[in-house]
């Protein structure tokens, strides 16, 4: 029996795909749940496992193709009378035959067959299947079987993708190049109108980002103002109790949480800042949803923390943790990334002090966190100014101004930077 596979769908406001990759060719057997294509959307891109075991009959899609969600891409010659009798025949076999035919396939039991030195069957370990391209990455790399499965996957059930065993072979570093024993003359030498440049073509990931900057600098007028944040107390705080706080929490206390409470109390008094334009219409968003950016090897990702409105700061801070942990390990989903009605990045993990981010549509606002910076201060006291050394972040805000004037965005970051200062860190109870 033939079946269809289709585009599958993967979100709520996702209506299409572009065909990255085919795994498999039109003749190659397949097994339920190995990858049959990676497919990428504006989200994010996804390895597509088969629905059924039997052999691939058509690909009706090209690479680079983009496919409406529902449309068939394959089919699949799924006849399970005919594995039945396969399977039975097979069960009188001599060994040997047996462990040429399951050179792709998952291994029944541990030792059922010998491994060979040099090119062993990358099939299940321990019940842990290997797709064909990551078995060719291995076998060009020398990777053997126990090394290749103690690697790390990122998809689902552990299950090893073509970017992790590239992020594997990319830590362990350049082999040893060969020695070169070629004499040094005069005719080596190369002159400098002789080099190439090198041109590569951006990756899907890159491509998105790329449309997606373009089309909001092309669509809002952005006006940046900046301002500066005394975050001594908060410093301290962190300190005094982050090894209790982890502890009692299960992960490390950052400056994160702070900031974003900060900024969704700003927003709940903001009466556009936390909105988005259609046309010349104001949509005014009920919820609180702030998009954090989440810088990745590939690229950028913006998952997004719904309904901030609704969450203390443990809840807040706990949920911020789950979310960008599951994004850098690659287990968000598409309706995670959508949503948000405000954005924050910080640049200050990579010891920055200020920037201008571009706005992230279709929000109007976008703060932007610089790093922490001790610094000498002027202090007001009751006995007059006194210079002192405190703990500065510089803030930046970016927005749109068809919608937000300067005056409103200039009451917008001071309202951030007075929550931020004002914040009470009594209710945490640490």
């Amino acid at each position: 029996m033939v079946i269809d596979v289709v585009m599958p769908k993967m979100g709520e406001s996702i209506i299409e795909g572009t065909i990255l990759e085919w795994r498999k060719k039109v003749g190659d057997s397949i097994e339920v749940d190995e990858i049959l294509l990676e497919i990428g959307t504006d989200k994010v891109d996804s390895e597509i496992p088969s629905p059924v075991s039997g052999k691939v009959v058509k690909l009706l899609a090209e690479l680079n193709d983009v496919i409406e969600v529902g449309r068939v891409i394959a089919q699949i010659d799924s006849d399970k009378d005919k594995r039945t009798e396969e399977e039975k025949a097979s069960s009188s076999t001599p060994e040997k035959l047996v462990e040429e035919k399951q050179i792709d396939t998952p291994v029944a039991k541990e030792g059922s067959r010998k491994k060979s030195s040099s090119a062993q069957s990358f099939s299940k370990g321990k019940g842990r299947f290997f797709t064909s391209i990551v078995r060719k990455i291995a076998t060009k790399e020398g990777i053997g079987f126990d090394e290749l499965n103690a690697i790390s996957g990122s998809g689902l059930n552990n299950r090893l993708t073509k970017q992790d065993i590239l992020t594997y072979i990319k830590s362990k570093g350049p082999k040893e190049p060969p020695s070169q024993t070629t004499p040094k003359t005069a005719g080596n030498i190369v002159s400098p109108g002789a080099l190439v440049d090198e041109r590569v073509e951006m990756d899907h990931m890159r491509k998105i980002i790329a449309e997606h900057m373009r089309k909001s600098v092309d669509s809002s007028a952005h006006v940046y103002v900046f301002s500066e944040v005394d975050m001594t107390h908060i410093v301290k705080y962190i300190s005094k109790n982050g090894d209790q706080f982890k502890e009692k929490e299960g992960f490390s206390l950052t400056y994160t949480p702070f900031i974003v409470s900060g900024c969704v109390q700003a927003l709940l008094n903001s009466k556009d800042m936390n909105s988005s334009l259609e046309g010349t219409t104001i949509v005014r968003k009920k919820n609180v949803n702030i998009g954090i950016a989440v810088a990745l090897e590939e690229g950028l990702m913006v998952p997004v923390l719904s309904e901030c409105e609704k969450l203390d700061f443990l809840q807040l801070a706990h949920k911020l943790q789950d979310l960008v942990k599951r994004t850098r390990e690659k287990e968000i989903s598409p309706e995670e990334l959508q949503g948000s009605t405000f954005t924050i990045t910080n640049f200050g993990v990579f010891d920055v002090i200020s920037g201008t981010p571009i706005i992230n549509q279709p929000n109007v606002g976008i703060l932007g966190i610089g790093t922490i910076k001790k610094k000498p201060v002027v202090i007001s006291t009751d006995e007059g100014d006194e210079i002192g050394i405190r703990n500065m972040m510089m803030v930046s805000l970016g927005f749109d101004h068809r919608l937000i004037d300067g005056a409103e965005g200039s009451r917008f970051i001071t309202s951030v930077c007075q929550n931020l200062i004002n914040i009470d860190l009594q209710p945490l109870n640490l």
